[in-house]
């Protein structure tokens, strides 16, 4: 039966249980003149390491002139609220 495989798969992914969110905040910089930012973003599940998240982080702000200077952390839904206040506009923007 076809429908055996598709079960099993929607039963895996039921027992893995919902996605945990990720996010990351960072610090970027745009030459001519010099201007620094800190951000936070939300990030795909698959890139919630430091090492992961430097290459979505970049590749996102780069398309509005911005380059990475440093991933500070990466953290859950819990860290956001403490973090809405300093990322200011920059909050969820990318």
């Amino acid at each position: 039966m076809v429908f055996r495989p598709l079960a099993a798969a929607a039963l895996a992914l039921l027992v893995a249980g919902p996605a945990q969110a990720c996010y990351a905040d960072y610090r970027a910089k745009m030459d001519n003149p010099l201007r620094l930012h800190y951000g936070v973003i939300d990030l795909p599940d698959t890139a919630c390491s430091v090492d992961a998240a430097a290459a979505v982080i970049a590749g996102r702000i780069a398309a509005g002139g911005w380059e990475l200077l440093q991933v500070v952390s990466v953290f859950g839904e819990d860290g956001l609220a403490a973090r809405r206040a300093d990322a200011g506009d920059h909050f969820l923007r990318f």
